[in-house]
């Protein structure tokens, strides 16, 4: 499973299943996690500490060998 906030992959038996009223659940590794996007209603991709991957159009890298176009 992966955490709602940071996308990190927990283990089975780890962590924390929130589940609202109207039926949608969330699933956190921690209880910095949980209460970031809970109490404190912060965005995951947003925060400094937490890293995410990026998609391999988005690195610099990619943008360098992508060949551009001219108008």
């Amino acid at each position: 499973m992966k955490c709602a906030f940071c996308n990190t992959e927990v283990e089975k038996g780890r962590g924390f299943l929130y589940a609202k009223k109207d039926g949608s659940t969330y699933f956190f590794c921690s209880t910095k996690c949980r209460n970031n996007q809970l109490g404190l209603k912060r965005v995951g991709k947003k925060a400094p500490w937490v890293r995410r991957k990026k998609k391999p159009e988005e690195t610099k890298k990619a943008k360098k060998a992508a060949p551009q176009q001219k108008k």
